[in-house]
């Protein structure tokens, strides 16, 4: 079996998605230890900013008028579209960033939808996990409330777009304990991080098992 993961984070080691991603994977081979995961960092190894712009247009010029930058960004996307083909299984740690998608997530998604044919579904009924964290607070009742445009995105692509059966997985006030502006949240977040972690382990050892 082969499961497909990618992480999108810039903070390294101190991640909050890659931990969570860590567990799930960790978890998925205890129950298959036969799996092969494909693994892509496009937080530590980010995929080129104009790739997509030049796939894109590719698409809608004869073979014979592409560019050099075309036909490598076109290569590229189709690479990036072939590892959701060929995955049985994604794990997708991708993190909220400025109170959206990072932009290397965005990227990867759009140069992966350049690469395959036109409403393809490159997930159809497969299990994707997507675990995605946030630094501050953006539940119902907070100051913040609907400034999450993030995580209806990622649940309209992978889900709605390509297809997948769709295990979501969220963690937030990542940042309480490191900004001391938001000390009076340790409690919480403590919490939060307990559950989605639990969370991570029940929906990478549940979906292994099928």
């Amino acid at each position: 079996m082969t499961v497909l993961r990618i992480d999108a984070s810039i903070q390294g080691p101190h991640s909050a998605s890659s931990e969570l991603a860590d567990i799930a994977e960790a978890e998925w081979l205890a129950v298959r230890p036969e799996t092969t995961f494909v693994r892509r960092h496009v937080g530590a190894d980010p995929l080129p900013a104009d790739a997509w712009g030049h796939a894109a247009l590719s698409a809608f010029t004869p073979d014979e008028q592409r560019t050099e930058e075309q036909r490598k960004a076109f290569a590229l996307a189709s690479t990036l579209t072939n590892e959701l083909r060929e995955a049985e299984a994604v794990i997708l740690a991708l993190p909220l960033y400025n109170w959206g998608v990072s932009q290397h997530a965005k990227i990867w998604i759009d140069l992966a939808i350049a690469g395959g044919a036109q409403g393809e579904r490159l997930l159809e009924g497969k299990p994707a996990i997507v675990l995605t964290t946030r630094g501050g607070g953006y539940s119902p009742g907070t100051p913040r409330e609907g400034w999450d445009h993030n995580t209806a995105y990622l649940r309209r692509i992978v889900a709605d777009v390509w297809g997948a059966d769709l295990t979501l997985i969220e963690r937030e006030l990542t940042l309480a304990g490191v900004n001391p502006a938001m000390d009076a949240f340790i409690e919480t977040a403590n919490l939060l991080k307990k559950t989605a972690h639990e969370a991570a382990t029940h929906a990478s050892r549940t979906l292994a098992t099928r």
